[in-house]
């Protein structure tokens, strides 16, 4: 049973900086993509960075130049590098793996994905 575990929310004023890490557990081999998803209330759901199993990475252009997303494969663990935050950035932050090879997939898009964790809350302040 696949199992993510986010960590490393909170809330921190405008131009600070976090880290999310995303603890992975229940896969048996390195064969997937994973990323990072957030939701602010009342909007959906939107991709935020990707790391694909070749290693490209992919980011949304609200993020790019502030977010690096980055893994450490002897702990598992897949991270979120977040500085110059912006208000804008305030949402409950999610990981999300897909398992499945092959096939036509984007990697904004959640239902591409078939594994979530429960999600870690990021609050920007002004």
């Amino acid at each position: 049973q696949v199992r993510l575990v986010e960590s490393g929310g909170g809330s921190v004023q405008a131009g600070g900086s976090l880290r999310l890490s995303c603890e992975a557990s229940g896969y048996t081999n390195n064969n997937y993509n994973i990323g990072w998803f957030r939701q602010a209330p009342g909007k959906e759901r939107e991709g935020v960075a990707t790391l694909r199993r070749n290693g490209i990475t992919y980011y949304a252009d609200s993020v790019k130049g502030r977010f690096t997303i980055s893994q450490d494969n002897a702990k598992n663990t897949l991270y979120l590098q977040m500085n110059n935050l912006k208000p804008e950035d305030t949402a409950m932050y999610y990981c999300a793996l897909r398992s499945t090879y092959g096939g036509v997939w984007y990697w904004y898009r959640p239902s591409d994905y078939n594994y979530w964790g429960q999600g870690t809350q990021v609050t920007v302040s002004s």
